[in-house]
């Protein structure tokens, strides 16, 4: 690998280091070639890849991109894992193969910028996956949310039972009345007899009723014009009303006097 090869090595490398999220260092020592592709394999459903590069190269990369912790950790063969995906899936992966071919160890890491230790490195294999976390994490947040619906379920079922039983006592408007009832259009029936009866009344009333004080203005008007006729005779004056009475005297006594007469002869 000659000078230009070796620093496209370290500038993948560095780009891989600095976008991955978490970076896990393994002493490899022991492994054999179908064991790797078998491991990459496994890795590659996390989106992780394994690489294997001379400590002096993974040096370099490590400080072109800013992981000064990994500089501690090439001591010995050393592999890179570069995770971009699930951090505990991957780190299953390998503690898997690390039990199953007693090879495999871990020497530490780093995750979001920070430095792991070996046995945080195996902490994090005993997670579940990210999937399984955030689906925890989902009923965890959807439970006090589903005993809500539940309980909301259970009073709207409730009350819905509670309007239903009045319904049918006929508590609530609208609802059946009870058999026996009088009907309720049975008053709109009768309205047009009881106005004809009303009109009957208000004629027979009007008919025997005293006329009105306008109907008897006429009458008193011509009562009025006969008044003259009753005023043309001029009183008599109180002197010859005295005379004819002192004349009526006189006759009445002339004719006494006569018939006294004759009863004497």
């Amino acid at each position: 690998m000659n000078r230009d090869e070796k620093a496209a090595v370290v500038d993948e490398i560095a780009e891989q280091i600095g976008s991955a999220e978490a970076v896990y260092a393994v002493d490899y020592r022991g492994i054999t070639v179908s064991q790797i592709a078998e491991l990459r394999a496994k890795l590659r459903d996390a989106d992780t890849s394994l690489r294997i590069v001379k400590n002096s190269l993974t040096e370099l990369a490590a400080d072109k991109a800013g992981a000064a912790e990994l500089k501690e950790l090439l001591q010995g063969p050393t592999a890179l894992a570069l995770v971009r995906g699930d951090a505990a899936l991957a780190a299953k992966a390998l503690s898997d193969t690390a039990r199953q071919l007693h090879i495999l160890e871990f020497k530490g890491g780093m995750m979001n910028g920070g430095a792991l230790s070996a046995q945080e490195i195996q902490s994090i294999a005993r997670l579940p996956s990210r999937e399984v976390l955030n689906a925890q994490l989902v009923g965890t947040i959807a439970a006090p949310l589903t005993g809500l619906v539940r309980t909301l379920n259970a009073l709207i079922a409730g009350l819905a039972i509670q309007l239903q039983a009045m319904a049918d006592q006929g508590l609530v408007s609208g609802a059946a009345e009870p058999e026996g009832a009088p009907s309720a259009e049975a008053p709109r029936s009768e309205e047009p007899a009881a106005e004809a009866e009303d009109e009957a009344t208000r004629g027979a009333s009007a008919e025997d009723a005293p006329p009105s004080a306008e109907e008897q203005e006429p009458v008193a008007e011509a009562a009025d014009e006969q008044e003259p006729a009753a005023e043309a005779q001029p009183e008599p004056e109180p002197e010859a009303a005295a005379e004819a009475e002192a004349t009526e005297t006189e006759e009445t006594d002339q004719d006494a006097a006569s018939d006294a007469d004759e009863s004497d002869a």
